[in-house]
């Protein structure tokens, strides 16, 4: 996993400091220093984008920062019953059953509560893997324990990375 990590909160600290330089070069009137600030925001922005970035391949995403993660089962489960509740209400009304048709709706809206209940899942599980890596990782790295430090590294980015998948499909749900 990449110990040179993209983070929000280094990103809001950089954007900061980035703001606060602009200001300082405004006051004083160096240009070079208004300049530099508004690089740092700009470079903060990019670095807080990056972050936020997950790919993904059916059920995997990977983070930028190397983590990897698979979807709660119930996500794909979910999906698929959207699927085939949708194929029983079109199919119902081409046919003309009622009966067919309300089966698709009944099947099409548990879908979505499965869906939604192992996104659910797999956002509590990323913050929790993510808060639970992040101290691991600071005390093994206060003791000098290297390898435990590395070993919660990876479970912090493996969670970053069920965290922003489980994000990434909620935002394109809502949209």
């Amino acid at each position: 996993m990449s110990s040179d990590n993209s983070s929000s909160l280094k990103a809001y600290l950089e954007s900061a400091t980035g703001a606060v330089q602009s200001a300082i070069g405004s006051l004083t009137g160096s240009t070079a220093d208004k300049a530099q600030g508004e690089q740092t925001r700009t470079n903060a922005a990019a670095s807080h984008d990056a972050s936020h970035t997950v790919g993904k391949l059916g059920p995997i995403a990977v983070s930028p920062s190397g983590g990897v993660s698979q979807d709660d089962p119930a996500r794909a489960e979910g999906s698929w019953n959207q699927t085939v509740g949708s194929g029983k209400e079109m199919l119902g009304n081409l046919v003309g059953s009622q009966d067919l048709k309300n089966q698709g709706i009944q099947q099409n809206a548990a879908g979505k509560g499965q869906e939604a209940q192992g996104q659910l899942s797999d956002l509590g599980n990323g913050m929790g893997d993510r808060v639970q890596g992040a101290l691991g990782a600071g005390l093994a790295g206060l003791t000098g324990d290297k390898e435990g430090q590395a070993k919660f590294q990876d479970m912090h980015d493996d969670g970053k990375a069920k965290l922003r998948s489980a994000q990434r499909d909620i935002e394109k749900e809502a949209q």
